[in-house]
This record gives structure tokens, C-alpha cells and sequence, in this order.
């Protein structure tokens, strides 16, 4: 057992604490293959085909998480066990049995080799590396009752739970395959039998003969499956049939490939690809129920056939009028599952979700909403609403695999709708402990996406997460860290639930090769709340990770900028690898050159600049720029004397060098001349810099001279909304501070980091600040600034009003007394 010592910061706590963690990590068991899992969410659209994903969680010591566990309810008993039969028993000499059926793609929840630990004041462990330990003993405890059903609630099927909608209606037994449906068991010596006869046949044979032996041999026990499938007679019997592939009537070639679904034939096999080269030919020839159902079998069997889906689209689009309730609710599951959009269908797909919308079914709803989401399909928020009303009327009566489907598309549409995101406030707290880590990742991911806080929901996830973080994908600890971060939550049980979730980002390193992306997700999310796990950010950092995220098909520059800026601000003894300068100056630029086009253009920051400059005295005492570029948002600095007074220090400001070009100057003779020799021709250099200097002092010294006027209409702080009149200083002056701002005179200046909010900055109908902006005025704060922000709800229904009431709001915000008595 190692301990990891990981450095935490706590900022409400205004301290650093350390504190130890139990490194719970188990050594790869195997060097098989794995495959990677398949993400469903619009971010990683799969075009290939998926493999069985039935997971049965075990002990933890020995978990495996299944390949793509997409689903979030509980399944049906019977979808999680097959038919058992003697394991002993065999067909002939040759044909034996192999257990399950199914072959299972999984990857163990072990770590990769180890980081090396960060140097720092605290004493590290001098036996093995962190991520090299063995899982704590406290996993290998025996099960108790309780552990047993938690395990079976985190049980469900990826394949079958998308499919539960097709129970709600008799109609889709002729549109999709059940393989639930009851079939009379094949005895294995009439299936010997008939493997004995196909090794005799010398002649070609009847295609009803051919179909009818598929037919029987998929009815022999589960168990037998695989070897049958591998049984050379077998195969005599699928070279027969692909030679009479085109002699098949259009029933019996479906019943062939119903067979082979059952009998989980490999979605390579000769056999399907002469099968789907045949369907594709009598496409036109065959009733959309036919074709659905066929389509439905190709997706049972993970086989991708991305031609014979265009030309079903094809004929969906042709036959739209004629599409019943049921043969719209399966194509769309059909669009879903080949993670493909046709365009041509999708405004038509609109009008069918209107036309049908109070007659679906709530699993239906949930069915349409993952169609929908998985192929990335889009989808007007007028339908969205509308899905969302009926939701929110109906959510107790849902099923949460369906709800959570709704959820994945609203935060899709980035839709708002309140009534809905208020009963999910009600309803889904109670469900949390018996819903499944992905799902309460989805609803998780859905509040921060919409940046929704509601403190039930999330207080909720956070008690039951710790007890399920064993199965959580790297995907599903990053999202968890992000939400809690972005909505700047801290739950009750912080240090378990920070803990649990870093010990897994640990034990899941090795799939960050993969997916970078989410090991920055995770980072920046306990970035937000001022969390730093030492040893990630060291591997995150690494020449090595940053070369992987350029191969990502996200931009994940700007988080490596935002993770190696906030650690060089907030941890000042780091010692690990660090953002090469050459990169972070080359993000630097490219961030700086998308707020001059995007944010300082913006009509709320160019108002309170120009009243600023205006207020203040000009320019050189205000400066609308990044002052921390790695935070993405801009800033109106501003620098106080102690005794209140303005400093100018924006002396090269090229927003102020660009307004000359609108100053008109008289071209005279001497103004020529001094352009082309460098000087006027009645002065000398000497004197020419002379004058300069001496305006320059005047204007300072003007300043710093107490303004009449318009200060008597200002000076009081107060927001003005009677004024008779507006006045503004003239230019070059200022406003004077009030007598109370006006302290004993010393050297200090106080910054100001003026922030202009908008909505996007806040929780969603909250005045709650979003994880970024936090973290942003945190380091403003550890760097000395004094933030003042100006509010969107104060500061945008004042653009509408006079010049004075602005001003006289500025004059209150920026010369208010306790900013420098918060410094002094």
C-alpha cells in the first residue's frame, strides 16, 4: 500500500492542506488486446460497429468494464442471463461446447506504470511509485447483502436497454428482432443430425431446405453456439447458401439472417457480406417493415452497412406520408444507431415528432431524443420545446433510461426550459442511489452543461458517488469533476468525494492515451474549485501528453494553457513539468487575437471603457485588455493611488493610438517640414522634447487637481436617476475621490480589475458564479488586484439610460471606500 500525497487547495479556507490518500491500483492482468470504449454523446460519434456490452459488475478486485456500457436503468432479468444448458454434452466428436456464447471486449480498471512524484516540501514514500500498488486490502472484504444489490443495480445491457421502447407496442415484433422471443429448443442429436447431413451433400440444394436448417440449428442451446459456429459443417451449410444467395425468396433470406443473429455469427463472416450485397440489390423490392427489420438485424449483429442504410433512407424519404407511429420511432432508432444524419430526412423527422408527439409512449420520447442525440442530429428549439413540456408534465411516470436520453438532448439544443430542469429537482434525488454510474454522470453533465445548479441533485450525486467510483470510465470521473467545478459546488462529503474521484483519474491513466481530453476536463474541473493532484498535472504537462492532445480532434490548447497558468499562480512550489514558453506564448497570442475581434468589441465592455477613460481623465488611466489571458475573459484595469487618485499607466495603448487617425490636423508648412526633417524648423530637438515633457507634467498635475462642476453632481457616490441634466468632465480631467477615500499619503497602488459579467458568467437564473470566473478572480486576488465587478443585472439596463446615471454608477464602483480599506 503506498500513500499519495496529493496538494489540495481550499480556497474558502484560505489555505493550503495536504493530506493522504490510499493508492488503490491494481497491476494489468494480461497484454491482450483491448478495445477502447466507444463514447455515445455528441463528442465521439461512432461510425463502426460495437461490440456486446452486458456488463455483471464483480468484485472490484477483479472488475472489468464491459466495451461501450451505454445504458442507465435497470434491465430486465431476462436480459441479463441466457438460456444454460450441460456444458458437458457434445454433438459428435468435433462439436463441443464453449460456455457463453458471447465473447466479452474488456479492459481492467488497472493503472499503467507509475508518475513519478513531484518534489516538493512534503516527504515521499521511498518504496514503489504510486500508480505500480496492488488495490487495498480493504477491497478484497467479503460482500456483504447490501454490496450484492448495489451490484446489481449497476447490472444493465447497452444493446438491449435502447431497445425497451419496442415492448410498449405489439407492431414492432415485425419491425425488429427479440430475441427474447420464445423458441422451442433444438435437442442436440436432431442437431447432429442435421450437421451429419450437410456433410453428405454432393449436389446443390433447395433454398426452403437451406433456410430451414438455419432455422433448427439456431434453436440449439446457447451454450452451443460458438462452437457450432466454428464447426466445419457449418460452414458447408453457409457456402451453400451464399452459392443460392440470389434463389432465396426475400422471407426466407431474412429468416437466414435472423439465424445468424441468434447464433452470434462473426459480423465479418463470407455469409453476411453475401447477405447484405443481396439486400442492398432488392432494397426496392421489399415493404419498409422488411426493411426495418433488417436493418434491425444488421444492428444486432454490430455489423456496419453503411450502403444499405443510405438506401433505406432513401426509401424512408420517398415513402415519408405512408410512416406508421411504430416505423418512425424504429428509423429514428435505426438513425441513431448507425450514428448517422441524413439530411434530407431531418426536417421531416421534425414534423413526424409534432404530428406524433402526444401519442408516443415515454419510452418512445426517450427513444426519439437518443436517435437523435447519437447521430448528431439537430433539431429546432421550437420541437425541443415541445418534447420538454410533455416531459416535464409526465417525469415521475419515466423511466430514468428514458429521462436520461431526454437529458442528453436538451443539453445538446442547450435548451433552458426551466419547468423541466425544476421537476428533475423533485424527482431525481430519490433515484440517484439506484441509477447507474453513466447516468448519474449524464444528469450530472446536463445541470453544469446548462449551467443549472440545484443543490439536491448535486448533493445527492456527491453522497452516492464514493460508494460507485470503482466503475466509473475515465470519461465518467472527468465529466463528475468538471460539473461539480464548473457550478463551483462543494458538497457536504468534499475531501471522500475529491479523494475518490482523483484515486480513480489515477487508476484510469492509462486510457488518457486515448482520450486526452478528458484527463484536462478533470484537471480544469478541480482546477475550478482550486483542487491541484500534483502527480496528474506533472503527467499532464509531460512533451509526451501534449504531443497526444495535438492527435485529438478537440482544441485542447487553450485548457493546457488554462491548467499550466493556474498552477503557476496557485501552486508556487511545483516542481514538475511545466507548458513549454515557445507554446504558451503562441496560445497567448492566439487568444489575445480572438478578444480583440470577439470581447473587447463588445458593447458593454466599450461603454464602461469609454466612461472610464472619460471619468478618469483619458487613455493613459484605463486599459481594456486580458490581464490574465489564460482565463479567456477580458478586464478594465485601473490603478488608485492610496489617497484615491487616478495614476495613469496605459501609456502605450493602441486602442488610444488608433483614435488620432480620427483627429483632424492641418497640413501648414511647418508641419511638413518637421515631418520630413524630423523637427520643426523653428525649434530645436532640444526644445521640441522640452515642450513634450512639460505638457506631459501639466496634464498630470491637472489630474490630480480637485474638478468642479460636475464633481459637485458625482462626488456623493449615489446613483443619480433624477438628473435635470447631463454632465460630463471635460477631457483630460477627472473626477475627484470623495473626502472619505482620502487616506494617508503612501507609495501602494491599489490595481483594479474591473469585471464586466454577463449572464454567461452565472449559474443559469442564479447570481452564482460559474467555476471559471471564480477561479479567475482567485488568482486576481493571490496577484494583488482588487476585483470590482459591474454586474450584468445592474450594469446592462443602465446602458439605457442617461450619460450621467452611468457615470455616477462607475464613480461609486471604482472610488468606493472600502476597496482601499480593503487593501490599506
Amino acid at each position: 500500500m503506498a500513500t499519495v500525497l496529493i496538494c489540495r487547495r481550499f480556497p474558502r479556507l484560505s489555505r493550503v492542506t495536504t493530506f493522504s490518500t490510499t493508492a488503490k491500483c491494481k497491476a494489468e492482468s494480461g497484454s491482450s488486446k483491448r478495445k477502447q470504449e466507444k463514447e455515445e454523446n455528441p463528442e465521439t460519434a461512432n461510425t463502426g460497429t460495437e461490440s456486446v456490452a452486458t456488463i455483471q459488475l464483480l468484485d472490484p478486485q477483479d472488475y472489468r468494464v464491459s466495451y461501450n456500457p451505454s445504458a442507465y436503468a435497470k434491465s430486465r432479468a431476462a436480459s441479463r442471463q441466457h438460456a444454460s444448458g450441460n456444458s458437458g454434452q457434445s454433438l459428435s466428436d468435433t462439436f463441443t461446447s464453449s460456455g457463453t456464447a458471447q465473447v466479452q471486449h474488456t479492459f481492467c480498471t488497472a493503472s499503467s506504470q507509475a508518475l513519478p512524484p513531484v518534489r516538493n516540501t512534503l516527504p515521499k514514500p521511498k518504496s514503489k511509485p504510486l500508480l505500480k500498488q496492488n488495490i487495498s486490502a480493504d477491497f478484497s472484504v467479503a460482500r456483504t447483502k447490501e454490496e450484492a444489490e448495489k451490484e446489481k443495480i449497476e447490472t444493465h445491457d447497452s444493446k438491449e436497454d435502447p431497445r425497451v421502447f419496442q415492448r410498449g407496442r405489439p407492431e414492432y415484433r415485425c419491425l425488429s428482432y427479440d430475441k427474447f422471443d420464445p423458441v422451442d429448443t433444438l435437442p442436440l442429436e436432431e442437431g447432429d443430425s442435421i450437421l451429419h447431413s450437410v456433410a453428405e451433400w454432393k449436389g446443390s440444394q433447395s433454398p426452403g431446405t437451406i433456410t430451414d436448417y438455419f432455422h433448427k440449428l439456431s434453436r440449439l442451446p446457447v451454450e452451443q453456439h460458438t462452437a457450432l459456429v466454428s464447426e466445419p459443417r457449418f460452414n458447408t451449410l453457409c457456402r451453400c447458401a451464399v452459392k443460392n444467395i440470389g434463389l432465396f425468396s426475400t422471407s426466407d433470406l431474412i429468416d437466414i439472417l435472423k439465424a445468424c443473429v441468434r447464433l452470434v455469427v462473426p459480423p465479418t463472416h463470407p455469409l453476411l457480406n453475401a447477405c447484405e450485397n443481396e439486400f442492398c440489390r432488392r432494397v426496392w423490392d421489399m415493404n419498409l417493415d422488411q426493411l426495418l427489420l433488417v436493418a434491425d438485424c444488421w444492428r444486432c449483429l454490430e455489423r456496419s452497412v453503411p450502403s444499405y442504410l443510405s438506401i433505406l433512407f432513401s426509401y424512408a424519404n420517398m415513402h415519408w406520408k405512408d410512416l406508421t407511429l411504430p416505423q418512425f420511432v424504429q428509423l429514428v432508432y435505426i438513425i441513431g444507431e448507425g450514428r448517422r444524419s441524413p439530411v434530407d430526412l431531418m426536417q421531416k423527422v421534425e414534423s413526424m415528432i409534432l404530428k406524433y408527439l402526444d401519442s408516443f409512449t415515454l419510452e418512445e420520447v426517450g427513444a426519439i431524443c437518443l436517435g437523435l442525440f447519437k447521430s448528431l442530429s439537430g433539431i429546432s428549439d421550437h420541437v425541443m420545446r415541445k418534447i420538454a413540456d410533455r416531459v416535464s408534465l409526465q417525469m415521475e411516470d419515466m423511466s430514468t433510461y428514458a429521462l436520461v436520453n431526454v437529458l442528453k438532448m436538451l443539453r445538446y439544443t442547450r435548451m433552458d426550459h426551466l419547468p423541466l430542469l425544476k421537476e428533475l429537482g423533485k424527482v431525481i434525488p430519490a433515484r440517484i442511489p439506484l441509477i447507474n454510474i453513466q447516468g448519474i454522470m449524464h444528469i450530472t453533465l446536463t445541470c453544469s452543461s446548462l449551467h443549472y445548479f440545484d443543490e439536491g441533485i448535486m448533493a445527492a450525486v456527491a453522497t452516492s458517488l464514493p460508494s460507485k467510483v470503482a466503475y466509473c470510465r475515465s470519461k465518467d470521473a472527468a465529466k463528475f469533476l468538471w460539473s461539480f467545478g464548473c457550478l463551483d459546488y462543494e458538497p457536504p462529503n468534499e475531501e471522500e468525494f475529491y479523494s475518490s474521484l482523483i484515486e480513480q483519474m489515477h487508476r484510469k491513466l492509462h486510457e488518457f492515451g486515448k482520450f486526452p481530453e478528458h484527463l484536462l476536463t478533470g484537471l480544469l474541473g478541480l482546477a475550478f474549485v482550486g483542487h491541484f493532484p500534483e502527480e496528474l498535472i506533472d503527467y499532464a504537462l509531460r512533451d509526451e501528453f501534449v504531443q497526444k492532445t495535438r492527435g485529438s480532434k478537440y482544441e485542447l490548447k487553450k485548457d493546457l494553457f488554462t491548467l499550466s497558468k493556474s498552477v503557476e499562480i496557485e501552486c508556487p512550489s511545483y516542481q514538475g513539468s511545466r507548458l513549454p514558453p515557445q507554446l504558451s506564448q503562441e496560445i497567448t497570442e492566439m487568444v489575445l487575437n480572438f478578444a480583440e475581434q470577439e470581447i473587447y468589441v463588445r458593447p458593454e465592455i466599450v461603454e464602461a471603457t469609454s466612461l472610464l477613460q472619460s471619468m478618469l481623465g483619458g487613455p493613459e488611466y484605463v486599459k481594456n485588455h486580458m490581464i490574465l489571458p489564460h482565463t479567456r475573459s477580458s478586464d478594465l484595469e485601473v490603478h488608485l493611488a492610496m489617497d484615491g487618485h487616478p495614476i495613469p499607466f496605459n501609456l502605450k495603448d493602441p486602442i488610444a493610438d488608433k483614435k488620432l487617425k480620427d483627429i483632424g490636423v492641418s497640413l501648414t508648412d511647418d508641419l511638413m517640414s518637421q515631418l520630413i526633417k524630423g523637427r520643426s524648423n523653428s525649434q530645436s530637438p532640444v526644445e521640441v522634447e522640452n515642450e513634450a515633457r512639460t505638457a506631459g507634467q501639466e496634464r498630470r498635475e491637472e489630474a490630480r487637481t480637485p474638478c468642479t462642476g460636475d464633481h459637485a453632481a458625482l462626488s456623493g457616490g449615489a446613483l443619480i436617476t433624477d438628473a435635470r441634466s447631463q454632465v460630463e468632465p471635460k477631457s483630460g480631467h477627472c473626477l475627484e475621490a470623495p473626502p472619505s477615500l482620502v487616506l494617508n499619503r503612501q507609495p501602494r497602488v491599489v490595481k483594479l480589475a474591473i469585471q464586466v459579467s454577463n449572464r454567461n458568467h452565472y449559474c443559469y437564473c442564479s447570481k452564482r458564479l460559474l467555476g471559471l470566473h471564480c477561479l479567475k478572480r482567485r488568482q486576481l486576488r493571490q496577484l494583488g488586484y482588487v476585483v470590482v465587478e459591474l454586474p450584468f443585472w445592474e450594469w446592462f439596463p443602465l446602458l439605457k439610460r442617461t450619460r450621467l446615471e452611468k457615470l455616477s454608477y462607475l464613480h461609486y464602483k471604482v472610488f468606493n471606500p472600502a476597496l482601499l480599506s480593503r487593501t490599506g
